[in-house]
């Protein structure tokens, strides 16, 4: 959360509660939104560190309000962030760790723990094609993050067959 913030503010001044509805607008329902506590408590770490800071504005006949800007600390951030790449492929996934610990420890089946892994994904991906059927056909940004989780969940099932294929196989 702490970067995505830092991005928003780097076109300009705004408050907690801006932020978060320029979360909303912007990712629409395909990004878990954050609750407002969060994005405050967020603001509050970023102001400690030295990214952001925060000015109370006076408001007649309601509390005052915090504008949180960046500070050149905070827009290095940003920009180092948009030229970091994506992490790799994932090589340490806690669903492998199962599969492979499974046999050595007897508490587990690996072709269970695939069918039940292969029913979570299913499930997710019923869920997201509701979001998105759901969600308005246009906003871009929502639609593209509904279908790269839709194929990355297709490709896990896909792994998760090519797991199962080998592991049935005779030794």
């Amino acid at each position: 959360m702490r970067l995505p913030l830092l991005a928003l503010l780097a076109r300009g001044p705004a408050h907690g509660y801006e932020l978060r509805q320029d979360l909303e607008q912007l990712l629409g329902a395909a990004y878990p939104q954050p609750n407002i506590g969060q994005i405050y408590v967020t603001l509050g770490r970023l102001e400690k560190s030295g990214l952001i800071e925060g000015e109370q504005v006076e408001q007649s006949g309601r509390p005052n309000k915090k504008i949180y800007h960046l500070t050149d600390a905070g827009r290095e951030a940003v920009q180092a962030w948009f030229e970091e790449t994506a992490e790799e492929p994932r090589v340490r996934d806690d669903f492998f760790m199962k599969l492979a610990l499974a046999p050595q420890t007897g508490l587990a089946d690996q072709i269970a723990l695939i069918n039940r892994q292969r029913r979570q994904y299913l499930n997710t991906m019923r869920t997201l094609s509701k979001l998105a059927a759901a969600e308005d056909r246009d906003h871009r940004i929502s639609q593209l993050l509904f279908e790269g989780a839709m194929l990355h969940l297709q490709a896990d099932l896909d792994w998760l067959e090519r797991c199962q294929e080998e592991l049935e196989e005779p030794g």
